[in-house]
């Protein structure tokens, strides 16, 4: 990104709502279901090798694969939702629509992060022997090898057999369970997640630390700008795009935060410690808060720490999800079942 674009956490903490307005006007695409975010080592779409780090443009469309070799791979699916791949895998995106978000792990291994999930969408990870409907918030691994569900987190409805379009009874694979369908007992176990915390699952902890950064800058730099829309958020640099939920505070099945501009606006506290200065009671409009002085985050200690991070990287630009055209925020139809 050419350096007279960048923009860093200094000059948002001071932009105006006019400035911001201009800001989101001359934002990126905002993203949609299939996404190319960010990648580390190789990665090949489609029979295209991509370059590693933050990806702008790059989409799954309906039938598209994207491969890794020695890399990771992290795809953006609708807000909220995070899937990334390990070394030697292969998804295929099967339908990037909102209310219908369906992706097939063809070979390796696959996590996926669900911070938020509405009624409306419809989450489906295909297996070889079978489907997986992701049914609340929460953090799941998928090995196609053995087509297993682990659930960290949360709650999968999983379809066994390899016809999708059969009509089973879906198995519930719950937190803490694992479900194999390679196997002849359709029975989820129990598993040890300490031990289940392997190198994608560190990967995508440390995603969602950077992420988790990137969105407390941008909810700080939207707080009271009546413009603001939830969704995908352009952070530059070597972060991608992060998400700005509509309203609250949201932990992921990391523990980082999510913040919604409207929450730090309203006073709530800024909890967790990305820079080591935010914890303890520093609250919103204390004499150390978001509004406060030195240690505020209209002050310098803290935009100067984000400003090394970002340099020579490309600054924050805004781009929220809401419309149509299959980028709207909020989609039409019900979740329904699995299957297609």
């Amino acid at each position: 990104m050419p350096r007279s674009k960048i923009i860093t956490f200094v000059a948002l903490a001071t932009l105006s709502v006019a400035g911001l307005a201009q800001q989101t006007s001359q934002a990126t695409v905002s993203a949609r279901p299939g996404t190319l975010n960010y990648t580390e080592g190789q990665s090949v779409l489609d029979g295209r090798t991509l370059n590693a780090g933050a990806e702008t443009g790059k989409t799954l469309a309906a039938g598209q694969s994207l491969s890794t070799t020695t890399g990771k791979a992290e795809i953006l699916l609708t807000p909220g939702i995070f899937l990334r791949i390990g070394s030697n895998s292969t998804v295929q995106m099967i339908s990037p629509n909102l209310t219908h978000t369906e992706v097939r792990l063809e070979q390796g291994r696959a996590n996926l992060e669900v911070d938020e999930l509405y009624n409306q969408n419809r989450i489906l990870i295909d297996l070889p022997n079978g489907q997986a409907q992701i049914m609340k918030k929460g953090l799941y691994a998928f090995d196609a090898s053995s087509s297993s569900v682990s659930t960290f987190d949360g709650q999968a409805n999983v379809y066994p057999g390899s016809d999708l379009t059969t009509n089973v009874k879906p198995v519930q694979v719950k937190g803490g369970r694992r479900l194999v369908l390679a196997g002849d007992t359709l029975q989820p176990v129990k598993f040890d997640k300490n031990q289940a915390k392997d190198d994608l699952y560190n990967w995508g902890s440390l995603r969602s630390q950077y992420l988790g950064e990137a969105n407390l800058q941008l909810a700080s730099s939207y707080a009271g700008y009546s413009g603001f829309n939830p969704g995908w958020y352009w952070a530059g640099g070597g972060y991608g795009y992060t998400w700005l939920p509509g309203n609250g505070l949201w932990w992921n099945p990391y523990g980082f935060g999510f913040y919604s501009p409207y929450y730090l606006y309203g006073g709530g506290p800024i909890y967790g410690g990305y820079y080591g200065g935010f914890r303890g009671g520093y609250g919103y409009r204390g004499g150390y808060g978001y509004r406060g002085g030195a240690a505020g985050y209209r002050g310098n200690p803290a935009a100067a720490a984000f400003q090394n991070r970002t340099a020579g990287g490309g600054g924050f630009r805004g781009g929220g999800m809401m419309g149509g055209g299959g980028g709207g925020f909020h989609g039409g139809g019900g979740g329904g079942g699995g299957h297609r």
